[in-house]
């Protein structure tokens, strides 16, 4: 018995030592992929007992642990949508075959690199036809996030190359120098105008005309102008009128004093704006705060714009995506404007590495990885998206060259063992003759 037990033991670790040589040969296979998480064997004995006082060999068994925790050096490239994530989490995918069998939501898988760039069909996504999930965002970039333990709301990240965008103007700052010697008794220099173009709701160029009516007075000078805001794309209706009212003091000579509403929105005296309402929605032009000259002024003699900034863009065409850390996905017009589609949120769970492997470096949450949540990244367990880098494999190939020497020899003393056990059945069936 006690022989037999030896040949069980012998021929139970060359099977272990073979399945520890596959897994090293799975990581050194794997030393140049992307995102490859290496395989660690782990050999556990088995004690079969002793019986009338002799003592049986039991063996050994092995277990394979892929090590989805561990990650690889992170590499700088040159494409904006290679992504790693820096720290922890997992970026979320599906495969571009779930998506075209339209069978509902697509499985999510997780993965912490891809090389992603816009296909033939708009997807983001990986030439082994793995696309990017994300929340999507509403038309102002708020981002319209679902349950944090549940992958239904992620959406696969979609852009139409071929449509045309525009972005609205919302905002203006306007900042301009009236000449105080035109509200002074007698002046005859009469009204200033200023055109400022801003885009509407379809990408297409409008102006707001801006008058500047100076108040005359019989006697000495009064410091007051009248305001009035039109809109072209209202056939040149007044959307505000405004009376501003100037300091002359030594102090605060030449800033803003009062700005008193005639019509259109109030003035916000803690933002310095006024809110207009043109022909394709309001916008916000601030015009300066009281008692600062960071908007309106009234010096000298001389009308001079000074600052004239906005947003909104004409409509343009998409040149390319990006996303940031926080897992911004923006695309990026022609015109210079960009705009918020999606947001790649982080993965995580308690024990990533219980998680079932796939291929193309994915894997599975499952029972054993715990549940999974949906994170902000940066915010709570995880880490931040790292564009312009990829991560690299994690094995240490001459660690594994060095497992390696160490298998060869544990598995050829093994053969031995069987070799000397035979030898050893061979001489007791010899006893017989």
């Amino acid at each position: 018995m006690t022989i037999s037990s030896s040949l069980y033991a012998g021929v139970s670790g060359l099977g272990a030592n073979a399945s520890r040589l596959a897994s090293i040969s799975d990581n050194i296979a794997n030393s140049s992929t992307a995102g490859y998480k290496r395989v660690q064997t782990d050999f556990h004995s088995i004690v079969a007992g002793s019986s009338g006082g002799a003592y049986s060999a039991g063996g050994v068994r092995t277990t394979n642990v892929r090590l989805i925790d561990q990650r690889g050096p992170l590499v700088t490239t040159d494409n904006p949508t290679d992504l790693a994530v820096r720290g922890s989490g997992f970026l979320p995918v599906t495969t571009l075959s779930e998506i075209a069998a339209g069978n509902g939501a697509p499985t999510m898988r997780l993965t912490t690199a891809g090389s992603f760039s816009m296909n033939s069909d708009g997807y983001l996504a990986t030439e082994s036809g793995l696309a990017l999930l994300g929340w999507p965002t509403d038309a102002a970039g708020n981002t319209l996030a679902g349950a944090v333990d549940s992958s239904d709301g992620l959406e696969p990240v979609y852009l139409n190359k071929n449509q045309l965008v525009g972005e609205p103007t919302t905002k203006m700052q306007i900042g301009a120098n009236l000449p105080a010697t035109a509200t002074e008794a007698g002046a005859t220099s009469g009204v200033e105008s200023l055109s400022i173009e801003y885009f509407d709701n379809l990408g297409s160029s409008e102006n707001l005309d801006i008058e500047f009516t100076p108040t005359v007075p019989a006697t000495g000078k009064s410091n007051q102008w009248t305001m009035t805001i039109k809109d072209t794309a209202s056939g040149g209706a007044v959307v505000g009128e405004y009376t501003l009212e100037f300091d002359d003091s030594r102090t605060d000579g030449g800033n803003l004093a009062s700005v008193t509403d005639v019509s259109g929105g109030a003035y916000d005296a803690a933002t310095g704006s006024v809110i207009v309402t043109v022909d394709g929605g309001p916008i916000e032009i601030n015009i300066g705060l009281i008692g600062e000259n960071d908007g309106f002024t009234q010096v000298s003699d001389t009308f001079a714009p000074a600052t004239i900034t906005k947003d909104g863009a004409t409509a343009g065409n998409l040149l390319g995506v990006d996303v940031d850390t926080s897992g911004f996905v923006r695309a990026n017009y022609s015109t210079g404007a960009s705009r918020i589609l999606y947001k790649i949120p982080l993965v995580d769970m308690p024990n990533p590495n219980g998680m079932v492997s796939m291929d193309y470096q994915t894997f599975l949450p499952s029972a054993d990885s715990g549940a999974f949540f949906l994170w902000n990244a940066g915010d709570g367990p995880t880490g931040e998206i790292a564009g312009f880098t990829r991560e690299e494999s994690s094995t240490d190939v001459a660690g594994e060259l060095t497992n390696m020497i160490q298998t060869q020899r544990a598995y050829s003393s093994n053969a031995k063992v069987i070799q000397t056990v035979d030898e050893m059945l061979q001489e007791t069936t010899n006893i017989k003759r």
